[in-house]
C-alpha cells in the first residue's frame, strides 16, 4: 500500500482536491451554479449556523452524486449496542473486563459494525448530552458497507491490529498507539488486515477539543500541528449488489441501499473533518521536584460540558516518561493503599516460610542428637562387656 498523505493541524480551515481532478474546488464561492466537473455541492454542518465563529464547524463537499441518493432507511438488529443505561443496576465497585475474545474468521466473519459492544454510558442520547464507551472486535473488512453516527463523535483507539479507514474526506491508516476521531455525520468504512480489537469513546452534543494549557503556556501536551487530516480521495464505483449505508440514530441502527460508493467526494474545504493523532507525539508535563501532578496533566483531548472546567469526558494517556520526584512514593497516590496491602501479604508469606524452614531445621537437629546419643550408649555397653 502506498504511503498516505495528510494535512496537519487541529481544527484548521483546510482545502483539498484529488490530483486526478485539478481545479475541482470552486474559487471565490461555495455553491456555484455549475460546479467544476458537474459535481454536486453539499455542506456538512458540525454546529448550528449561528454558533460563534470560533466554535462554528462546517465543511463543503463536492461529490459525483448527492449523499441522499439512496433508498429509504430500515431498522436493523442493533446487536450488542445499547443506549438504555437503566437496563443494568448501577455498581459502585471498581470493575475491569478481561480482553474480549475476537471471533475466528474461519468460524464467523465479523466486521466493525457487527463487532461493536457497548460497555457503559451516561446521560441521554435524545437530549444530546452524555457519553458511551464501546469495544469493537472484527476479523474482516466492511467491504461494500459504510457506517455513520448521527448521535455524536467517535474517538477510536485500536488496541490490536491496524485500521485502514475510508472516509468522505479521504483515507487514514490508524495503528495501535494512534487514535482517530470520526465526527458526527461522517461516513466511513474500515478495512482490517488481521484480527482487530479496540476501544471507542462516543460523546453526544459536543466535539473533542484540545485542553486549555493555562500556566503551561503556548506549547505542551498534544500540539495542534501533530493532528493529521486526510487529503481528498474518491472512487467512482458502481456496486451491482447495492452498497449498504448503516446509520446509528438515537441509539438504534438503520440501513439503506444505494447503487454507488459513498466515497465519491472529489474535493472539499472546511474545518469539520476526521483526523488522527500519534500518541508518541504527546509532550509530557510532570513534577520535577516532589509529589505527583494530577492525572488531568495527561489529557490529550477533552469534551467540555456546560460547566466551566468540568468535562463530559477526557481522553487521558499515561505515556513513557522519567519519574524524578524526590522523597515521593513512586506510584501515583491512587494506587498507594493497594500496593501496601500487597506488600504486607508478601511479607507475611515470607515470614511463614521462614518459620517453617526453622522448624524443619530444629527437627533435623533433634534427630541428629538422638542418633548420636544412641551410638554413644551402644559404645558404652560394648565396653562394659
Amino acid at each position: 500500500m502506498t504511503e498516505l498523505k495528510y494535512i496537519s493541524g487541529f481544527g484548521n480551515e483546510c482545502a483539498s482536491e484529488d490530483p486526478r481532478c485539478p481545479g475541482a474546488l470552486p474559487e471565490g464561492q461555495n455553491n456555484p451554479q455549475v460546479c467544476p466537473y458537474n459535481l454536486y455541492a453539499e455542506q456538512l454542518s458540525g454546529s448550528a449556523f449561528t454558533c460563534p465563529r470560533s466554535t462554528n464547524k462546517r465543511s463543503w463537499l463536492y461529490r459525483i452524486l448527492p449523499s441522499v441518493s439512496h433508498k429509504p432507511f430500515e431498522f436493523i438488529d442493533q446487536g450488542h449496542i445499547t443506549h438504555n443505561w437503566d437496563e443494568v443496576d448501577p455498581d459502585p465497585n471498581q470493575l475491569r473486563w478481561r480482553p474480549f475474545e475476537i471471533p475466528k474468521a474461519s468460524q464467523k466473519k465479523v466486521d466493525f459494525v457487527n463487532g461493536l459492544h457497548t460497555l457503559c454510558g451516561a446521560g441521554d442520547i435524545r437530549s444530546n448530552n452524555g457519553l458511551a464507551i464501546h469495544i469493537f472486535l472484527c476479523n474482516t473488512s466492511m467491504g461494500n458497507r459504510c457506517f455513520y453516527n448521527s448521535d455524536g463523535d467517535l474517538l477510536i483507539v485500536p488496541q490490536k491490529g491496524k485500521l485502514l479507514i475510508y472516509t468522505e474526506f479521504g483515507k487514514m491508516l490508524v495503528q495501535p498507539n494512534e487514535i482517530c476521531v470520526i465526527q458526527r455525520g461522517m461516513r466511513f468504512s474500515i478495512d482490517v488486515f488481521e484480527e482487530t480489537r479496540g476501544y471507542i469513546l462516543e460523546v453526544y452534543g459536543v466535539h473533542f477539543e484540545l485542553p486549555d494549557l493555562g500556566p503551561i503556556g503556548a506549547n505542551g501536551l498534544a500540539n495542534p500541528r501533530d493532528f493529521l487530516i486526510p487529503v481528498a480521495w474518491y472512487e467512482d464505483r458502481q456496486v451491482p449488489g447495492g452498497y449498504t449505508v448503516i446509520n446509528k440514530y438515537q441509539g438504534k441502527l438503520f440501513a439503506a441501499k444505494q447503487d454507488v460508493s459513498p466515497f465519491n467526494v472529489v474535493a472539499w474545504h472546511g474545518n469539520y473533518t476526521p483526523y488522527k493523532y500519534n500518541l508518541e507525539n504527546f509532550m509530557v508535563i510532570n513534577s520535577v521536584a516532589f509529589d505527583h501532578a494530577d492525572p488531568s496533566i495527561f489529557t490529550v483531548l477533552t469534551a467540555k460540558s456546560v460547566r466551566p472546567g468540568v468535562a463530559i469526558a477526557d481522553f487521558v494517556i499515561f505515556p513513557p516518561r522519567w519519574g524524578v520526584a524526590d522523597k515521593t512514593f513512586r506510584p501515583p497516590y491512587y494506587h498507594l493503599m493497594q500496593k501496601k496491602k500487597k506488600k504486607k501479604k508478601k511479607k507475611k508469606k515470607k515470614k511463614k516460610k521462614k518459620k517453617k524452614k526453622k522448624k524443619k531445621k530444629k527437627k533435623k537437629k533433634k534427630k541428629k542428637k538422638k542418633k548420636k546419643k544412641k551410638k554413644k550408649k551402644k559404645k558404652r555397653k560394648k565396653k562394659k562387656k
